[in-house]
């Protein structure tokens, strides 16, 4: 049987007596033909093992080389070398996999971050991407666990569909008409009615519109899956494929939306302090690395696990879009023309704008309301000032946005209104108007973006080094 092996993690937890044991991974280093560096992935630690000398055939360590997989059976023993407090004595070794030491990519040494997205499915090898993904793995457990405690109903919304919640147009069609010759209507455009479908389809931007519904018979739900924006920004921001959190909430308002949405950020936080701490202290110590080469000013204020303890001891600032603008329209940053974009009531904040709110004014989280109508999506509540509408989003120290949401519009006559200053079509949304005919209720919900969720808790800068495979404009990789 393959495995009966213990796991390198769990082992550094044992007392070495001499166990007899079987572990199996990859080797890192392998030194003076005796000492070799292993690693299971099930940690950053290397786990040495000794190869005593003599007794292992000169071809079997030949093949000893960075990557190789191996089996080893041996005794477990307190360490008298300096860098680890255990080893394991090996009496058989097996390899499991040769790798040509020559060849392979990663030499032990350090690497690029823009060197290991070339070759992005050997990076999970690194101790960075090995903490990243582990990291990962916790927040994506913890979203769950949060949403089962509380009651809420995981949905599974469809990724193929026919309707844009965003109203944004750029989305990736779904069609199996051909390229070269697709079937037309008189009028020269495309004949869908003969597609699969029989319709229009696109990769889905949300699950909001959806979830929406199971929030109407369940209470609370909420969906994780991919989404898909056919954006073409090649910044460290933006991904064509990412994932997102979108609980929708019935008998809930703007306050009870923002209320669970910090409890929510605050939960999955602690979730990942209290699971995964030696890879946040390394990546912890990877960021401090990293800035030393910056100017000072550039600098982060606190270092990432003090950051994540900072946003989990103090409330998350609130105020609203026309305080945020007035705060820009007074800053420093304002009055010496250090902002790219321009500052004026009405705007689409930037990123810029936000990380100053955040960073600079009030150095932690903040929660922005009541954003203008004209620049928000048209489901969001309308206000009673006619000028703006019950949104919300969290703002981030290093990134900026990390959540969006808002109060849903309840009343059916405010919102076809809006659709039809919109150009939305209520025919084709007629499934979606049926929640406000039959028993329509206040709800609220929000999009959380899984990936720069990653990228907060983490450390990281780039959004493409927090999920496996990034799909960006001109990359489709693997």
């Amino acid at each position: 049987m393959m495995n009966k092996r213990v796991k390198i993690k769990d082992l550094l937890t044992w007392a070495p007596e001499s166990q007899e044991l079987v572990v199996m991974g990859w080797v890192r280093t392998f030194r003076n033909n005796q000492f070799i560096a292993l690693n299971d992935g099930s940690t950053n630690i290397n786990l040495q093992v000794v190869a005593e000398l003599g007794k292992f055939d000169d071809v079997l360590l030949k093949r000893i080389t960075t990557s190789a997989s191996l089996k080893i059976k041996g005794h477990l023993v307190a360490s008298t070398g300096k860098g680890q407090q255990m080893e394991l004595k090996a009496v058989e070794i097996e390899i499991l996999g040769d790798s040509d030491a020559e060849k392979y990519p990663l030499q032990p040494k350090k690497h690029s971050l823009e060197f290991l997205r070339e070759i992005a499915h050997l990076r999970f090898r690194t101790n960075t991407f090995g903490s990243v993904f582990r990291v990962r793995h916790s927040l994506a457990y913890a979203i769950h666990t949060f949403f089962h405690e509380q009651g809420f109903v995981y949905l599974h919304t469809p990724i193929i569909t026919a309707s844009d919640a965003e109203g944004a147009g750029e989305m990736f069609r779904v069609t199996t008409l051909p390229f070269d010759n697709p079937p037309r209507n008189e009028d020269g455009t495309i004949n869908f009615k003969e597609d699969f479908f029989g319709k229009s389809t696109n990769l889905t931007v949300s699950g909001q519109l959806e979830g929406e519904l199971g929030a109407t018979a369940f209470g609370e739900i909420y969906t994780f899956g991919p989404t898909f924006r056919a954006e073409n920004s090649n910044t460290t921001r933006h991904l064509a494929e990412f994932w997102m959190i979108e609980p929708e909430m019935a008998f809930y308002d703007l306050e009870d939306n923002m209320n669970l949405a910090e409890s929510f950020i605050k939960y999955i936080i602690r979730f990942a302090l209290d699971h995964n701490r030696a890879d946040l202290e390394f990546l912890d110590q990877r960021l401090a690395d990293e800035e030393k080469a910056l100017p000072q000013d550039k600098r982060s204020e606190m270092g990432l696990i003090q950051k994540l303890e900072f946003v989990l001891n103090n409330d998350f600032e609130r105020i609203t879009y026309t305080e945020a603008i007035d705060i820009l329209l007074q800053s420093p940053a304002y009055k010496k023309k250090k902002f790219q974009y321009e500052v004026k009531w009405g705007i689409d904040m930037q990123s810029e704008h936000e990380r100053y709110l955040v960073e600079k004014h009030f150095k932690k989280p903040v929660i922005v309301r009541n954003y203008p109508k004209d620049i928000k999506a048209f489901y969001m509540r309308q206000n009673d000032d006619g000028k703006t509408v019950a949104a919300m989003d969290i703002l981030a120290p290093g990134i900026g946005e990390i959540v969006g949401g808002s109060q849903r519009e309840e009343r059916l006559d405010k919102l076809e209104s809006r659709m039809n200053d919109m150009h939305i079509s209520t025919e084709e949304l007629h499934w979606y108007l049926d929640t406000r005919r039959y028993g329509t209720v206040p709800h609220a919900g929000f999009g959380l973006g899984f990936e720069r969720m990653v990228q907060f808790v983490t450390g990281m800068t780039n959004i493409r080094d927090v999920i496996a495979f990034p799909r960006t404009p001109k990359s489709a990789e693997f």
